[in-house]
């Protein structure tokens, strides 16, 4: 084995204690299980994963708390801040408030009503530039589900609709991707690379996706995580730097979108500023993802952008 190969390996240990912990956020954790996760000693795991993190484990932990509370105060106003401290770990509210303004510099109450106030400002200013640009919903009976009309240019479709849960295979980065155009490039190349020669390409429940684990506007850029993803059988073995997880299937808003490389953020933007504040529905903790159907033509994608709802 190369030292390449080792240090793949303990990447993907690594990012299995990511996963670990994502999907156990709420819950309190010790260092042993987290050492268990990743298949490394209890009594060298948090060297390593400071190493290679640059955090230790319970700073890693206490930072995804805060920044997903940060992200649920700005999308569900219904709930009260002690709600959202106890939904994202913390069990004491004195203990929340004070990590809180200490990572984010003021309160949980002022963070809210600031976000609050920029997003009614932003949201003044677009209606005032689009009057017509309000999503109008309809009742498809085909498909049985709601779907929106919409007047951007780039949105072909807009529906809610239950997701299966999937296996996916990724490889993970850590760090700024926005507009790296060759960064992509590199960890498709990557994991199709790996994904060939075991005969995971293709077929007619095959998808192609990227998740978002963070918020980019509350997120630092050099901790942002993003995972390149093909969907698998759920017995597929994973080796080296690429892993595998579950995507928790359920309520989802699926927006098609065919852009160019430079309107990601814009469609992105689109959704959570112009659809969601009218459509009834506010996002739920779980990530979101893009899917993409078709390959690129002429220099624009199709994108499936998804992101978990439920009803306010």
């Amino acid at each position: 084995m190369t030292e390449n190969k080792h240090e793949a390996a303990y990447i993907a240990r690594i990012n299995k204690t990511f996963d670990y912990i994502e999907a156990n956020l709420e819950k309190p954790m010790t260092l042993e299980e987290l050492a268990s996760a990743a298949s490394f000693s209890k009594f060298h795991f948090s060297r390593i994963f400071q190493s290679m993190t640059g955090e230790t484990p319970f700073q890693f932990i206490l930072r995804l708390r805060l920044e997903r509370a940060a992200a649920i105060l700005c999308s569900d106003r219904r709930d009260t801040i002690s709600g959202i401290a106890d939904r994202c770990g913390f069990s004491d509210i004195s203990v929340f408030s004070r990590n809180f303004r200490k990572y984010f510099g003021i309160s949980a109450s002022q963070y809210r009503a600031h976000k609050e106030h920029s997003s009614n400002l932003s949201q003044q200013q677009s209606n005032s530039e689009q009057p017509s640009g309000r999503p109008q919903f309809y009742f498809c009976p085909e498909s049985q589900t709601l779907k929106w009309r919409t007047t951007m240019e780039q949105n072909k479709s807009v529906e809610v609709k239950e997701l299966p849960q999937m296996t996916v295979a990724y490889i993970r980065h850590t760090g700024p991707y926005q507009g790296n155009e060759k960064l992509f490039e590199n960890l498709w190349n990557r994991l199709f690379a790996w994904a060939g020669p075991r005969g995971l390409i293709g077929g007619p429940l095959f998808n192609m996706l990227i998740i978002y684990h963070d918020d980019p506007n509350v997120t630092s850029e050099d901790k942002l995580r993003m995972s390149v993803c093909i969907t698998v059988p759920p017995a597929t073995k994973v080796d080296g730097e690429v892993g595998k997880m579950e995507i928790d299937g359920g309520t989802y808003v699926v927006a098609r979108f065919v852009v160019g490389p430079g309107e990601f953020g814009e469609a992105w933007n689109w959704l959570y500023g112009k659809w969601l504040p009218a459509s009834g529905y506010q996002c739920d903790d779980k990530p979101c993802f893009e899917m993409y159907p078709e390959q690129p033509k002429d220099g624009k994608f199709t994108v499936d952008i998804c992101v978990p709802v439920k009803l306010m």
